[in-house]
């Protein structure tokens, strides 16, 4: 009788064969493979560039590739065909979408500023290509206090989808009325008060680190409020040994990897995205042989989405190409 049991070990042979055949595939057709960091801990070991998510698309105009395969979601990867118009964007599975990004559409935003005709309309670049060029200017998690205090001639800021984050900033920039959008992350908001509360108790020598899409309540107990790359800064300057990581778990991988003496807790398992998880090593090597599903932004929502990111870099001092603390 042949058993069909599973065995740990075919799984890794099976992902080790994935890998090889993944790199023979990048070679031939010139690509470089660009992962953030919420991904599967198998997809987050064969990236050439890891990160967050405006970081990675600024990261691949330096690279030298006619391909990216963009390992994350579809806002992403359309950041990344905008940045990179030379180049062929690749999103190995069509449908990792972010539902955040789809709470807000371009009829509504367009009623909201008819609404505010004076306020000026700041998009977090966890959006849509539509809707960042309906945008004045995009941020993201690190610089939205910033990019809000540069606005010297508007009273008033639409900001646009991510309600927590907005009030973050307002909490920080109390001179402007910001204009919150009803959007959130389902992932960030599943983590509670009680459940970080109960993660201190559990380990009262760690400090808190909490993405501002968490629920306000969730950051007001918590020690450092900061994006995913102010996590990976933060931790690295910390004389702090242990840490509960208040955002996706996919962080957790690199955050250990990259410091091995350091101890990493999450408040609870359901802080998990579900489509950024729908990327594996298989849909990253049919992508490469089929040359599937290639992401491509034209016309004038290119330019006027390049536009509204363009004056965020002229905020923040970046230039394009230069990696950015974002999502």
């Amino acid at each position: 009788m042949i058993s069909h049991a599973y065995k740990k070990e075919d799984d890794l042979k099976y992902k080790e064969n994935l890998k090889k055949k993944i790199l023979k595939l990048k070679k031939e057709k010139h690509a470089v493979i660009i992962v953030h960091n919420y991904q599967r801990d198998e997809v987050q070991d064969i990236a050439d560039i890891s990160g967050d998510s405006l970081a990675l698309s600024q990261a691949a105009v330096k690279a030298d590739a006619k391909v990216i395969v963009f390992c994350g979601v579809d806002f992403m990867a359309e950041s990344a065909s905008i940045l990179n118009p030379d180049k062929i964007v690749l999103l190995p599975v069509k449908e990792a979408g972010c539902p955040m990004a789809d709470m807000v559409t371009v009829e509504r935003l367009r009623e909201k500023k008819k609404e505010y005709p004076e306020a000026a309309t700041v998009c977090y670049v966890n959006s849509s290509a539509a809707i960042k060029a309906e945008s004045d200017i995009c941020c993201t998690s690190s610089n939205a206090i910033q990019i809000v205090q540069s606005l010297k001639d508007y009273k008033e800021v639409i900001f646009i989808p991510d309600k927590n984050l907005g009030r973050y900033v307002q909490q920080n920039v109390p001179c402007k009325k910001i204009i919150l959008w009803e959007g959130f992350c389902p992932t960030h908001i599943r983590v509670s008060k009680e459940e970080i509360l109960k993660s201190k108790e559990d380990h009262p020598e760690a400090e808190v680190l909490a993405h501002p899409e968490c629920n306000p309540d969730v950051l007001s107990v918590s020690d450092h409020i900061c994006s995913t790359g102010g996590m990976f800064n933060y931790v690295k300057a910390s004389k702090s040994k242990e840490f509960i990581i208040a955002t996706e778990s996919g962080m957790l991988y690199r955050l250990k990897k990259d410091n091995p003496d350091r101890k990493f807790y999450v408040p609870t398992e359901r802080l998990v995205c579900p489509t950024m998880k729908l990327t594996t090593l298989g849909w990253v090597a049919h992508s490469l042989e089929a040359m599937e599903h290639e992401i491509r932004i034209s016309g004038d929502i290119k330019n006027k989405a390049y536009m509204a990111l363009e004056r965020m870099l002229r905020v923040s001092g970046e230039k394009s190409g230069a990696v950015l603390a974002g999502y």
